[in-house]
């Protein structure tokens, strides 16, 4: 009953997403079978920190990696402060737990180059190459995430006022402006959006030629079939397609607060992440254009 009534309050109170509140569900329920097996304890309330040890040895134990127990128990550490706060335990188990080191992988965005070849590569004269086109350009251009993209609807499409709307997480939005060759995309889009035989729902956006929602594997399938011809990039995915979108605005001189905006980011830590490559990038301005390198 606790478990569902905090995912109660990640929804309704703290408008996490769904998908979001299923993960932290799965790591609270899987933690809850743990002490149910090994140690015959069917009230997860009445764990302590030996337990979750003996939870996160098994895990390790097991190959996963720190990034993705410490997200696990990072869900744990939620749960307990809500049954904190509404007085089902007088202490939290996780209060002096420290996680675990992870190294720190640098995604390497893509070149500007790389990005105008694989739109390049797109054959627009058909729906899906005209789809598959929009979709590398709105990514590139707004930075937004994969499931935003998914997620977008006609409604959010602003033409007039040159921005779309963008749902973010906890349900937070933002207005992002649109470039105007992403309009002209836009627009020849929607003229062959119009031409599908049957729509399931036409206020969705994103369109299979079924007329059925895209999804997001797709959506991923679209970014590493394109770049796959245009990139020896280790990593390619929507991620690393909005990792480029920030990182080409700092190294053309945008300002980090308004990257930050863009993005969504909660604080400015979230967008620091992207300011590695503009330093690369100011380090060989620097290099070859101070007197006394070149002397």
């Amino acid at each position: 009953m606790s478990i569902q009534k905090f995912i109660d309050y990640l929804l309704l109170e703290k408008k996490y997403s769904p998908q979001t509140a299923v993960a932290y569900q799965k790591d609270i329920e899987a933690f809850q079978l743990f002490i149910s097996q090994e140690f015959s304890e069917s009230e997860i309330s009445k764990a302590n920190y030996s337990q979750i040890r003996s939870w996160i040895v098994q895990l390790v134990d097991r190959s996963i990696s720190n990034r993705t127990i410490n997200r696990k128990i990072s869900s744990l550490n939620s749960f307990y402060k809500f049954l904190l706060k509404i007085e089902v335990v007088a202490v939290n188990p996780l209060i002096k737990h420290k996680a675990l080191k992870v190294s720190k992988k640098i995604q390497i965005p893509f070149s500007e180059t790389e990005v105008v070849s694989a739109l390049n590569g797109i054959n627009p004269e058909t729906f899906e190459g005209l789809r598959d086109k929009l979709v590398v350009e709105l990514f590139y251009s707004t930075g937004m995430r994969r499931i935003e993209l998914v997620q977008l609807q006609i409604q959010d499409i602003d033409l007039s006022q040159k921005h779309v709307k963008v749902l973010g997480k906890r349900n937070k939005e933002r207005i992002i402006p649109l470039l105007p060759s992403v309009i002209n995309t836009i627009e020849s889009y929607l003229l062959e959006r119009l031409k599908l035989e049957s729509i399931k729902d036409p206020s969705i956006f994103f369109l299979t030629k079924k007329g059925t929602k895209v999804y997001e594997m797709l959506i991923y399938r679209i970014i590493t079939g394109y770049f796959d011809t245009v990139s020896s990039k280790v990593k390619k995915s929507p991620h690393i397609l909005r990792h480029s979108f920030a990182t080409h605005l700092l190294n053309n001189g945008a300002d980090i607060n308004s990257v930050k905006e863009l993005l969504g980011h909660s604080s400015l830590a979230a967008t620091q992440v992207y300011t590695h490559n503009s330093v690369a990038e100011l380090k060989k301005v620097y290099e070859k254009s101070h007197p006394r390198n070149l002397i």
